[in-house]
């Protein structure tokens, strides 16, 4: 226990990863490190049952924002995964890469070797589609993906794949291949009927390694960094407390929140912010907590005309049938997420790529999975996916158990301001297309009333809520860049034997959910510490929508 060649600290999507393929080389003494307990609970495993465990503390450590200045000071959940497996085992198992653009703009940031060439190598090793693999698709990887269960039962998710191609947007049979702009099925990370973390996919077949020691409930205090090189990590089980060094790398792997969070602690970060902290600084790197950003959704919301809505399945007699099914064979609704159509479009002209996301569910229920109406309803969850505003993860003190202080600045850029003003309008024109009019019924919310720029915004401000995506704040870039935490190869500047991989990383939000790039970091990130060749790049086109410069369809 007092030494290992690397210790990886969070068994989150990175985390299982980097585990995974670094003690691959019995050579390797891995250390992996994790906060929380197991992930064997069965409203872990089963996909309808999402909601109930992002909502326990056993689960998630329940971090909230700072009242937001742009959304009349209100608090905004921000859940993030605790246990193995980590956010991969509370998420919605959607299964999204982001678009081609996304990777090309984080090069164009100083990420080099991170274009989308480079990447796609990487998405398709992690990959195991249902589909079976092509040029764009894995069909080996420890990765099982999926395209859900239910589209072809139940009419309302093509009829709003439908109402997409009336008002002029694309049907795109696979939005993680060649063209993500579209409407289309919805994929996600369940593998027979059984979601699919990447703690069941990477950690569980390897966990008897001799050379793996998986650490759970120990609390990491800090990274114990000596004449500039990270030694190793000081943590607590209990009240027991233990020093473990590192021959030669600690590997954070906290996430967004947890990782500059845990370097402040260390003394990494902007001095001033570490001395209002107590903390005396070791390591001056402005960056870390910097440059954070988030998804925000909200959710449309009609009555359904028809009675073929999942409303009429959320009883409790309905449920302990779904769940039985389940159980006995991971089969029915419970083996899915429910969000089995969906869509992404440009909001204007001039985008090389879609900034809009759709999730589609055949349901009027709130966030805990309770019907929010009497009857039967339908909604679609909908938000910009390229925010411009940025805020920050700051220490308040230095104490591990102390929550940071997190400030999204939501909504504080104009032009996402006006980019909810687009997406709320163009949704409300999808979803009045005739392909809905057998279904539709009134507008829920926002509510027909709300149509003049000064409604959208009042509205937006008191009704949008987290994606739950929280990105960028140990940003990757060149060393000329000030406000980069971490290069190319995801080193910690001025710092060796450092690295952190996971979603912190990322320069800028990619167009979907997160968990897919996380995974493709740990595996594209495993080959340079292994001092693998990497994987050559993709031989594939980036293609522009056709017209794109003039137009928005």
């Amino acid at each position: 226990m007092d030494e290992f060649d690397f210790i990886i600290v969070g068994a989150g999507s990175a985390g299982c990863v980097l585990a995974n393929r670094i003690s691959a080389d019995d050579a390797n003494r891995v250390l992996l490190v994790e906060a929380g307990g197991d992930d064997k609970n069965v409203l872990v495993r089963m996909p309808s049952a999402l909601s109930h465990p992002m909502g326990m503390e056993r689960f998630n450590w329940g971090y909230y924002s700072d009242p937001e200045p742009a959304l009349n000071g209100r608090k905004i959940s921000c859940p993030r995964g605790k246990g193995l497996g980590g956010t991969s085992s509370i998420n919605g198992m959607v299964y999204v890469r982001g678009n081609a653009w996304d990777f090309e703009e984080w090069e164009s940031l100083g990420a080099n070797s991170w274009g989308y060439r480079d990447c796609l190598p990487y998405f398709k090793r992690s990959e195991s589609w249902i589909g079976g693999g092509d040029i764009y698709r894995g069909d080996d990887g420890p990765l099982g993906v999926c395209a859900g269960n239910n589209m072809r039962l139940n009419p309302l998710y093509r009829a709003f794949i439908d109402a997409g191609i009336e008002a002029g947007y694309p049907e795109t049979q696979d939005y993680n291949g060649e063209f993500q702009e579209g409407f289309g099925p919805m994929h996600m990370t369940v593998r027979g009927g059984v979601r699919e973390s990447a703690s069941r996919a990477y950690l569980d077949p390897v966990k008897k390694r001799s050379n793996l020691t998986v650490i759970k409930r120990a609390l990491v205090h800090r990274v114990d960094i000596e004449q500039g090189r990270a030694t190793g990590i000081r943590f607590t089980i209990g009240k027991e407390l233990f020093d473990v060094r590192a021959r030669r790398e600690v590997i954070l792997a906290a996430g967004a929140i947890g990782s500059p969070t845990l370097l402040q602690l260390s003394g990494v970060g902007n001095q001033v912010s570490l001395e209002s902290a107590g903390v005396k600084p070791k390591h001056i790197l402005p960056g870390v907590g910097e440059n954070l950003q988030d998804h925000l959704e909200i959710y449309f919301q009609y009555h359904c005309k028809e009675p073929v809505s999942l409303n009429k399945k959320l009883t409790l007699f309905s449920k302990l049938f779904i769940g039985a099914r389940w159980l006995l064979l991971k089969k029915g609704l419970g083996a899915t997420n429910h969000f089995e159509s969906c869509a992404f479009i440009r909001s204007r002209n001039g985008l090389k790529s879609p900034d809009i996301q759709y999730h589609f569910l055949p349901a009027a229920m709130r966030y805990d999975g309770e019907p929010s109406i009497k009857g039967h309803g339908f909604q679609v969850h909908v938000g910009p996916n390229k925010p411009k505003s940025r805020g920050r993860v700051r220490i308040k003190k230095g104490d591990v158990t102390e929550a940071p202080s997190i400030l999204f600045n939501y909504y504080q850029h104009e032009d996402d301001v006006k980019a909810w003003r687009q997406c709320v309008r163009l949704t409300r024109e999808i979803l009045q297309q005739s392909a809905m009019d057998e279904y539709r019924g009134a507008e829920i919310q926002p509510g027909i009333d709300i149509q003049s720029d000064a409604e959208i915004d009042s509205w937006v401000k008191e009704n949008v809520e987290s994606a739950y995506h929280p990105a960028g704040t140990c940003k990757m870039g060149a060393n000329d860049d000030p406000s980069a935490v971490v290069d190319s190869d995801c080193l910690v500047f001025g710092l060796s034997n450092l690295r952190i991989i996971d979603a912190s990383i990322f320069p800028t939000l990619p167009n979907g959910n997160i968990n897919a790039p996380v995974i493709m970091a740990a595996e594209k990130m495993s080959d340079v510490i292994l001092g693998l060749t990497p994987l050559p790049p993709a031989n594939v086109k980036i293609d522009l929508p056709e017209g794109w410069q003039n137009s928005q369809r």
